[in-house]
């Protein structure tokens, strides 16, 4: 089952806040409730929220009521920043959107206003089957980093709820595990939303991958004492000299790996990669509702005291020194990424 996808007219999406003790899918009619859908995170994860963007841009087509492809996309204008707006971070989002206008830009005189409806449809459609596809030749030449017996520190979610389908990271850690690889992963929580425990300790389940959840801040300990063999993240944003834009306490795993010379290895869209961004330090970086970080409960009890004031910050930059190489659909790219990284993204 996909994570995003269209039925009966209608954009479906697995609601990723209340796994894993519910599983829902929620149905969306109109381009301001995917916004808002991609804003609270009931989608998250870049390649899934642009798939989930470019559907938002064919529901607000279906709701426009101009009879022209003119007039349809001057409404589509605002619709578009609405759905750009949703989440700053992850690149993939705006990609999704401007590809859907210039396709409808450039066919605008060559089709009726219904019909610019359904190719806007349609390419919606295509971008999310070729991020199946993506996925799974990433997939494969990440597996070959992965050799028999190894023992992986994976953050946040990478999986298939990530994606359309598969996953970036995880998608590659459950090919070498279908190729037969004797794998086992540590699960980093990932704080305050919790995606490793919630969300990825849930695919690896589905998968039987063996697992253990463990706290962000105990991955440099098993580093450290040699009982981990690679680590593999996603990226929502990597710069053109490869710098990764990824969930917060990437940037601490790096550098615990790094110091105990751990390979680490984002793995990436090439849609994903901002190459008119020169280094990481250009990345818009989302900062969210504090209170995810001051509703956290333990036992039953919330943690902080009821005035204390937060800061939750989403996501965290890795610079290119830390990364060992970056897996993409296109091959393995190693450094210097400032070269070889438009070499790759066609």
């Amino acid at each position: 089952m996909r994570t995003v996808f269209w039925e009966n007219n209608e954009l479906k999406m697995i609601d990723q806040r209340i796994l894993p003790g519910r599983f829902e899918v929620r149905s969306y009619h109109g381009h301001k409730e995917v916004a808002q859908a991609i804003t609270d995170m009931v989608v998250r994860g870049a390649p899934a929220i642009g798939a989930a963007a470019a559907f938002g841009l064919a529901l607000a087509g279906f709701e426009s009521a101009a009879n022209s492809t003119s007039g349809l996309l001057a409404d589509l204008e605002p619709a578009a920043a609405v759905l750009k707006s949703a989440r700053p971070t992850a690149v993939n989002l705006a990609w999704a959107v401007d590809r859907l206008m210039t396709v409808a830009g450039k066919m605008k005189e060559e089709r009726s206003a219904d019909q610019l409806r359904q190719l806007i449809l349609d390419e919606a459609q295509k971008l999310a089957d070729e991020d199946v596809k993506i996925n799974k030749r990433m997939a494969e030449h990440g597996a070959a980093l992965i050799n028999d017996g190894d023992t992986i520190i994976h953050h946040c979610n990478t999986g298939a709820l990530a994606t359309v389908d598969w996953g970036t990271a995880l998608g590659v850690i459950r090919t070498a595990h279908e190729q037969g690889k004797r794998i086992h992963v540590f699960v980093d929580e990932t704080r305050p939303r919790l995606q490793g425990a919630r969300l990825t300790a849930w695919e690896l389940e589905q998968y039987g991958i063996p697992y253990e959840i463990i706290s962000d801040n105990t991955a440099g300990y098993f580093l450290k004492a040699g009982k981990v063999q690679k680590c593999f993240v996603g990226s929502d944003r990597t710069a053109a000299n490869g710098d990764v834009a990824n969930k917060i306490g990437t940037y601490m795993l790096a550098l615990a790996a790094f110091d105990n010379g751990v390979p680490f290895y984002p793995v990436v869209p090439a849609s994903t990669i901002d190459l008119s961004l020169a280094h990481g330090d250009l990345i818009p970086i989302e900062e969210r509702n504090p209170q995810e970080v001051l509703g956290l409960e333990f036992e039953g009890q919330r943690v902080a005291p009821q005035n204390a004031k937060a800061r939750n910050i989403a996501f965290d930059v890795t610079p290119h020194r830390l990364v060992t190489a970056i897996v993409t659909e296109n091959g393995v790219v190693y450094p210097p990424f400032d070269v070889n990284l438009k070499s790759i993204v066609k």
